[in-house]
């Protein structure tokens, strides 16, 4: 256990955060007058103990939601707009259809099975939340609109754009032009039933999309032996309604973790940033990707780690065994979370949602959420599975109230954050480990080369993650042996994070922002894995795709070998 992070841990109070939390929960934080008197009771709680805060006040893209309804069979059903959709107040009507799942999951992973011919110019009633990669994929099929039938009692507020943060020019053809409305589950059956039978229905959506100025604070706790260099702990502070849970407890977290650094400040050797988000919903992280293109050149150079913070602090949540985090940082979170709860954590694969805004910059980076319901709660209560709140099923409605967060719960996030921030700003070697990266590109090309057969060849790939990892090997043997000093290292250890984190998570350039859609491992050549399903006039141009995403990939991994090996 490290030192200094078990001493800071006993330092932590719960009187500024819990205080936070409360006057939270008596403040809307999702138009934008509402969000930056958020913002601002956040700087008087950081002002309140000393820390200074630098107030940004950058224009947003944002879209806010305001009312909908769904009218069918003479009956008018209560609905939510969500983000971005076309507002259409005088209504859109069409003939319904049913859209089923193409496979089993969650509401947050079902994808409606459609083809054009099925849901040209009608209205498709989809299973689940309204979500972007539902909803886009419905639209490019023709959809003249869509109604999300929720799993519950509640509608769930939701986003459908799959911009990343502001638009730019060419991005705008991407703005949904189709109304989306979730209503809850009971109506939602009346509505599937409708479809099944051939009704009709009319959805109505009202929004306020375009440009307004936004609140951010940041703080920055500098470090006394490399102040360039910092790790950056983030979260949202907008919210739907009071949002407690989403993300509340997270701005309380955050506030106690700056707190407890700034009175240590003189015992950092990296500085602390941290960055509370305005347009996380409504803006699509707006306010985050804000950030990284304003101050892109610094994340690029000094930024070593960062961290998202949402929803910890939560009622129930007791669970810490699945943590979103990045190959390299996994033992890092394991140590973590081992040392401040006692349990034994497994590795998610980040999805592109939660700010993480930062990979294509390619900054390693750990946790989304931390703190959550087990499986047996959940099944116990009846809950199904939501993005957030510690997986209260409060999330994204009006029910995120005080109930939601729990003081315990919000003790240990505290702790566990400040934990692993410290461990990283004040380890003398990163606490990255690229071995585990290059061990999951190992077996991610293995499963495409399986899948692709002879049909296309990955050998280059395999050959060159092969020489990468013996590279590895070798440097961090040399570390181990203290024949490589501190800061060579860390050098090579950023820049791997500059060159590796791009090509597994993102497909566009560094210093933009893919879509806010998943991306499957390797994403340049994860298509070797689906020739099965691709009909023989494409299979040519599937190929040529292939082998310009195969350059970029073996491009990479040489270049990152070159660099372990400059330090050898």
């Amino acid at each position: 256990m490290n030192t200094l992070s078990a001493a800071l841990r006993k330092e932590i109070k719960l009187d500024a955060p819990w205080s936070l939390i409360e006057k939270f929960a008596h403040q809307h934080r999702e138009k934008p007058e509402d969000a930056n008197r958020g913002a601002e009771m956040i700087a008087d709680a950081l002002d309140a103990h000393g820390i200074p805060v630098t107030m940004y006040a950058p224009e947003l893209f944002l879209s806010l939601p305001g009312n909908a309804s769904v009218e069918a069979d003479g009956v008018r059903y209560a609905a939510k707009p969500p983000a971005f959709c076309a507002s259409v107040p005088e209504g859109i009507e069409g003939d319904l259809i049913y859209v089923p799942e193409a496979s089993g999951g969650t509401p947050l992973d079902r994808n409606p099975s459609a083809t054009s011919g099925d849901v040209a110019g009608k209205i498709a009633v989809i299973e689940g939340f309204a979500l972007p990669n539902f909803v886009a994929g419905l639209e490019a099929a023709g959809a003249a609109g869509v109604i999300a039938v929720n799993p519950g009692e509640m509608i769930h507020w939701g986003t459908v754009s799959t911009i990343w943060g502001t638009p730019e020019p060419a991005d705008l053809v991407r703005l949904p032009r189709i109304p989306s409305a979730a209503v809850n589950q009971e109506d939602g059956q009346k509505l599937i039933a409708l479809a099944k039978s051939g009704g009709r229905a009319k959805i109505r959506t009202e929004l306020e999309t375009g440009w307004f100025k936004q609140n951010l604070p940041v703080v920055e706790i500098p470090g006394t032996e490399i102040p360039e260099e910092f790790v950056l702990l983030h979260g949202h502070y907008d919210s739907w309604r009071e949002g407690v849970g989403d993300n509340g407890t997270g701005n309380a977290c955050m506030l106690e973790v700056a707190r407890v650094l700034w009175e240590n400040r003189d015992k950092l050797k990296r500085s602390v940033r941290l960055a509370w988000w305005a347009g996380h919903s409504t803006g699509r992280y707006g306010g985050s990707a804000w950030f990284a293109d304003t101050f892109a050149i610094d994340l690029s150079e000094n930024c070593v780690a960062h961290m998202n913070c949402d929803s910890p602090g939560c009622r129930w949540a007791t669970d810490y065994s699945n943590i979103s985090c990045m190959s390299e940082t996994e033992s890092l979170v394991q140590k973590v979370v081992a040392d401040v709860t006692g349990q034994q954590a497994k590795r998610k694969r980040p999805q592109r949602n939660s700010d993480y805004t930062f990979n294509n910059i390619g900054i390693s980076a750990c946790f989304m959420a931390s703190s959550m319901m087990t499986e047996e709660a959940r099944a116990e209560k009846g809950y199904y599975v939501v993005g957030g709140c510690g997986g209260n099923i409060a999330w994204h409605t009006e029910a995120d109230t005080i109930e939601i967060a729990d003081r315990d719960v919000l003790a240990k996030d505290i702790a566990l954050y400040l934990e692993a921030v410290t461990t990283v700003a004040n380890a003398d070697v990163l606490p990255v480990d690229w071995r585990a990266t290059a061990a999951e590109f190992a077996a991610t090309i293995a499963e495409y080369q399986e899948a692709a057969g002879d049909r296309f060849d990955l050998s280059p790939a395999t050959d060159a993650i092969e020489a990468l990892s013996a590279s590895l090997d070798r440097f961090h043997a040399a570390i181990d042996a203290s024949k490589i000093d501190a800061g060579t290292a860390n050098n090579v250890l950023k820049g791997l994070a500059r060159i590796l984190v791009p090509i597994n998570y993102t497909r566009g350039p560094r210093f933009t922002h893919d879509p806010a859609l998943n991306v499957p491992p390797l994403p340049a050549i994860a298509d070797a894995a689906a020739l099965d399903g691709v009909p023989a006039y494409k299979i040519g141009f599937v190929t040529t795709q292939l082998l310009r995403g195969r350059n970029r990939v073996v491009a990479a991994l040489r270049e990152a070998t070159r660099l372990v090996d400059s330090a050898l």
